[in-house]
């Protein structure tokens, strides 16, 4: 690796004082080889192993100084894991590498010598990462893409996960959980042990992440492109952190036009305000015309309303605001074992986002029996969520198929709207004891220079420690677990967040974005168009 000049680690240093959230850098130490895969510590000092060398390191783990080193047991070794008193080392047991006829190996190796304790075969032929969790092992196979959990006596597979992506590598355990480095996708994943549930996701300190283990507190990942182990920040405070910004100058037009033959005598207008939060900074809100006034509604929602006094046939009421404003993409870091208790939630979030109202349906038997077959730690806010979010992707599919029904009838029917998704989540997560809201969106489509008519609707949750989280149930409705990962907890910078509710609003009724209420003398036919036009803000 080239050597980097007095400018470049100076960028290197600001980057990482900047970004001090997890999955920040907080050190860096050179590989003791060119070829380095697994990586495993010993309560004292880092173990590598050189895929090319066929070689052990023992390395100081303050300096990256070389404190040992001796032959591995095998000629194509992976991975490496520490069990208290030896080391675990994976091989792919290569015959002839050029009809790639392999199987996996694992070594136990007594640290002071060398010396091959045990040998047991690996549950696939391509293992790539080794953990050890106090009592089993668990190797990631990238052939199968899979991750296993064995028995160090016999090899014996005990439980089988299915690997978030396609390009699994090292494996760490926390003391806790899973971690999971891919190669395909520059990740790292924190899993449930037990389902494979991805729950949390970090970016890859190199381009090519491999060995990963668990060290004072922090992860640690050997990068097999850079010849570098990092230290990676993991339980850091800060609620979440902010990448990718988008300068958007976002206008939304609402239009009503009267084809009579009747004529409308009055006409309200009501667009939702978009406010400062966590994934937008909102620099300017402008209107063609004024405001007849500012309102709030019983959520706290404010909205622009205009009024029309008549509208007589073939005239319209064309109403726009224009925002501009800077989008982000949002990750919040949750931690199931610090999300506290329902108790731990303040009392007026409690009274006003438990509440029932008529999409929701809280005391109907359908929705009462779904909260008690899905929840399965009923005191634990995360796992309230997270199960509830789960057990929704098993049961329902994305379908638009006009109106928004009910939550008890949406969940009976199995298919719905974004909208639909959101009123039936929102449902279970309060008859589950845990404040619900939703929040209403206009979105990129495409190109920085788009419009949007479709809209997007998506739920946020309450968590001790954390406030209010965005959990997106019909987006995550995905097939890896990486990405059903991703809409939990995550936001993409491609919304423009105009709307949050509880529920039915006096001026927005169910609606988001915008909403109208009119009256008319006669029979009258409106054609309402409701769109928005997205563009760079230079």
């Amino acid at each position: 690796m080239k050597k980097m000049t007095f400018t470049a680690l100076a960028i290197l240093f600001l980057a990482i004082f900047l970004f001090s959230g997890p999955g920040a850098v907080i050190k860096k130490l050179p590989a003791p080889s060119p070829c380095g895969t697994g990586l495993a510590f010993d309560g004292q000092a880092f173990w590598t192993v050189d895929r090319d060398s066929d070689m052990l390191y023992r390395i100081d783990p303050s300096d990256g100084r070389l404190l040992a080193s001796f032959d591995a047991p095998g000629y194509f070794c992976t991975a490496l894991a520490w069990d208290g008193k030896s080391l675990w080392v994976a091989d792919m047991d290569f015959t002839n590498t050029s009809a790639e006829d392999y199987c996996g190996k694992i070594y136990q190796i007594d640290p002071a010598s060398g010396r091959t304790l045990k040998v047991i075969m690996a549950p696939g032929s391509d293992p790539q990462g080794l953990a050890w969790d106090g009592r089993t092992l668990w190797v990631s196979d990238n052939g199968s893409r899979e991750i296993f959990q064995i028995s160090p006596e016999d090899g014996t597979t005990i439980r089988t996960l299915k690997a978030p992506a396609g390009d699994p590598r090292g494996l760490a355990w926390d003391g806790n959980y899973l971690w999971l480095a891919d190669r395909s996708k520059d990740e790292l994943y924190r899993i449930d042990p037990v389902k494979g549930r991805v729950i949390m996701v970090l970016p890859a300190p190199g381009p090519y992440p491999w060995g990963m283990t668990w060290a004072r507190n922090s992860l640690w990942v050997a990068d097999y492109q850079d010849d570098e182990i990092a230290q990676v920040a993991v339980f850091v405070d800060g609620a979440y952190t902010r990448a990718k910004e988008r300068n958007a100058l976002v206008t939304f037009t609402h239009d009503v036009i009267n084809f009579g033959p009747g004529t409308v005598t009055d006409l309200d207008v009501y667009l939702a305000l978009p406010k400062q939060r966590s994934t937008q900074d909102i620099l300017a809100v402008e209107f063609a015309e004024v405001p007849d006034a500012r309102l709030t509604d019983r959520w706290g929602q404010e909205v622009a309303r205009f009024r029309k006094t008549s509208l007589k046939p073939g005239e319209r009421a064309l109403t726009r605001m224009r925002v501009k404003a800077k989008i982000y993409d949002v990750m919040y870091h949750l931690f199931p074992e610090k999300a506290g208790t329902l108790k731990d939630i303040p009392a007026d979030v409690r009274n006003r986002y438990l509440a029932d109202d008529d999409k929701y349906r809280l005391k109907d038997p359908v929705i009462q029996a779904a909260v008690k077959e899905a929840v399965t730690r009923p005191d634990n806010p995360y796992w309230i969520a997270r199960d509830l979010y789960d057990w929704l992707h098993d049961k329902m599919v994305y379908q638009r198929i006009g109106g928004w029904d009910v939550a008890p009838t949406v969940l009976q029917r199995g298919s719905g709207s974004c909208s639909e998704y959101a009123f039936v989540y929102i449902a279970m997560c309060r008859a589950a004891g845990l404040p619900a809201r939703y929040a209403g969106s206009v979105v990129v489509r495409g190109e920085d220079a788009s419009f949007d008519f479709v809209y997007h609707r998506w739920v946020e949750v309450y968590l001790p420690n954390s406030g209010w989280v965005p959990v997106d149930p019909s987006g995550g409705d995905q097939e890896s677990t990486r990405d059903q990962a991703m809409y939990f907890g995550h936001l993409e910078n491609r919304f423009l967040i105009t709307t949050e509710s509880g529920g039915g609003s006096e001026y927005l009724k169910w609606d988001y974005n915008s909403s109208e209420s009119w009256q008319a003398d006669g029979r009258v036919q409106l054609r309402l168009e409701m769109i928005a036009d997205w563009d760079r803000l230079e």
